[in-house]
């Protein structure tokens, strides 16, 4: 039997939510919201059995799970009436704008014993999936440094900067990788096109283990790129979503020290190596997250990542924010879940 869900916000991301929900068999899209006509207009066009409605209240009514895709500064308010009402939730990223909305969402979750999902998209990506295992299995050896870029010419957005709308996805993908937060996080950005809204950011974050991980975040750019790169002690990986397969790659190039050596110049030695591109599944992250969603609705599983998982990306996104306001001063985190 399927489990009749509630999707509340139907924009740009909601309606991908809207269509990957459609076509999972255990899942029932039984109501959708939104405050916009045109947009319950075309949910009765394309699905002309599902309920709409424009009140979220109303939408939480007789669910067993709701997906709340509206714009962030309604996460909290939305999801706090949700788990009031006993209904588990799969909220958007980011999962709330402050800290303190977050601790909220967590602190209403622990209580009701109701299950959180945030939709940290890329921790169902098969390829970090993949790079995670490389990772734990010791593949690169130790990891050294990361670098990512979530760069494009694409929507500029007046109700959030660049940080708080691409951070999350990488923020959230290097404490996956890492197992934990950051410890130190510094942030630099310029505001081109808006006051006060940075469309370019850079972000560094230091981890206790001595790995330092730097984002580039910008819808300021001429590329579209959407790559991650991890060096470690024996082997490197670069993941690349722009491609449409191999979308991992693993450098098998490092520099050795030999156990004996003469002189000062012998002591350091490049190594060059293979390039192997690691088998990778095909599978649509969001049908992924989607249908894991579903299996914590009916309780098989705990959430991949919980509501402490938000927070945690919260306290980073907040901290990067404060490092912006102070021109770029390092802020500090104590680097542990909630």
């Amino acid at each position: 039997m399927s489990v009749p869900l509630a999707v509340i916000g139907v924009g740009n991301w909601g309606r991908n939510h809207v269509r990957t929900l459609s076509a999972i068999p255990e899942a029932e899209m039984a109501v959708v919201c939104d405050v916009d006509a045109a947009k319950l207009d075309w949910i009765r066009h394309q699905y002309p059995s599902t309920r709409v409605t424009d009140t979220y209240e109303e939408a939480l009514r007789g669910v067993r799970g709701a997906i709340i895709a509206t714009p962030a500064a309604q996460h909290a308010r939305m999801a706090l009436a949700a788990l009031e009402m006993g209904v588990p939730v799969l909220i958007e990223k980011p999962m709330a704008l402050t800290v303190r909305d977050a601790g909220a969402i967590v602190d209403a979750s622990k209580a009701s014993s109701v299950p959180v999902l945030v939709g940290h998209l890329l921790l169902f990506h098969p390829a970090v999936i993949r790079l995670k295992q490389l990772i734990d299995g010791g593949e690169l050896g130790t990891p050294y440094y990361m670098y990512s870029q979530r760069v494009n010419l694409g929507q500029v957005r007046p109700d959030e900067n660049a940080l708080w709308s691409f951070g999350p996805h990488d923020v959230s993908v290097a404490m996956y990788l890492l197992g934990g937060g950051p410890v130190r996080v510094t942030a630099h950005g310029r505001s081109y096109l808006q006051p006060g809204v940075e469309d370019v950011v850079f972000l560094t974050m230091e981890f206790a283990s001595g790995v330092i991980v730097h984002v580039q975040m910008s819808w300021l750019d001429p590329h579209k790129e959407r790559r991650l790169t991890v060096v470690g002690s024996r082997k490197m990986v670069v993941f690349d979503d722009m491609q449409v397969r191999e979308k991992l790659k693993v450098y098998d190039k490092g520099v050795d020290r030999p156990p004996h050596y003469q002189s000062y110049g012998e002591s350091l030695a490049i190594r060059e190596g293979d390039i192997w591109i690691p088998r990778v599944s095909n599978a649509e992250p969001l049908r992924s997250e989607l249908e894991h969603f579903v299996a914590v609705v009916t309780g098989d599983v705990q959430p991949v990542a919980d509501a402490v998982s938000g927070l945690d990306v919260v306290r980073v996104l907040t901290a990067a924010s404060a490092s912006l306001k102070r021109g770029g001063t390092a802020v500090a985190l104590d680097g542990r879940s909630n």
